[in-house]
């Protein structure tokens, strides 16, 4: 099964008077769009600065937060470590947000990033002591064109069950092996290709499940952000009690 989400189907955001937009794939309960949260996927923005902006300091518990650097340059501050640390391009953050955090993000103009939540199930992760982490864009190895940011070999780990999440570069046809016990949420960063015959573009997302495999015709050369997640989780979701 596939659902494709455009970029005029996802939720709207932005901050600072359109400093900072966003198209949401999957935006909170109340932000509209076509899709909602699923498995423990809660939360997807691409987020763009159309000049340096800053978002104000704000609090979070529970979720695992992930921030990955698309383009440019970001700065970022949480009551854990107390000072503004710089991430650029291919660099990824996490924010185990636990009892809870607060963080403060700053994005330079033309820079942009995915922020996704997990759901590690945060009826037991809310009383785990909130932690914070960098990686660097060089700590994640390439291998035939694929990046992977959580996932076998990776340093970086989370307590979210099951998750993968890697970035692909595609540059010819293909076929993709899936798992089809699995949730694949393909971002498309940029590019035009066919999944399975439907055309798709930049800014679009791609929900897919029950699959075994998909085949890819190229028609430009195309960068996909993916993450993967159960179709069962072990526990209750935050998004299932909504």
């Amino acid at each position: 099964m596939l659902e494709i989400i455009s970029k005029k189907s996802q939720a709207y955001g932005e901050f600072n008077n359109g400093e900072i937009i966003e198209n949401k794939p999957i935006g909170f309960p109340n932000d509209g769009g076509k899709l909602k949260a699923y498995s423990n996927l809660f939360y997807w923005a691409y987020a763009k600065a159309n000049f340096d902006s800053t978002i104000g300091l704000h609090p979070h518990k529970g979720f695992e937060i992930i921030t990955y650097v698309i383009d440019g340059e970001i700065k970022h501050y949480d009551t854990l470590i107390k000072k503004w640390i710089s991430l650029k391009k291919g660099d990824v953050q996490i924010i185990q947000a636990g009892s809870g955090i607060s963080h403060s993000e700053f994005l330079k103009k033309n820079s942009s990033i995915f922020q996704i939540w997990l759901d590690p199930n945060i009826c037991t992760s809310i009383n785990n002591k909130p932690k914070y982490k960098d990686y660097q864009a060089s700590t994640f190895k390439i291998y035939d064109n694929k990046k992977t940011i959580i996932g076998e070999k990776s340093q970086l780990k989370v307590q979210s069950e099951g998750v993968e999440i890697f970035e692909l570069i595609i540059n010819n046809n293909e076929n993709l092996q899936l798992n089809s016990l699995k949730f694949y949420s393909i971002y498309i960063i940029e590019g035009l290709l066919k999944i399975n015959r439907i055309e798709v573009k930049s800014d679009d997302f791609i929900k897919i499940y029950n699959e075994n495999n998909i085949s890819i015709t190229l028609k430009e050369k195309s960068r996909l952000f993916i993450v993967v997640s159960p179709i069962q989780l072990s526990y209750s979701s935050y998004a299932s009690q909504l």
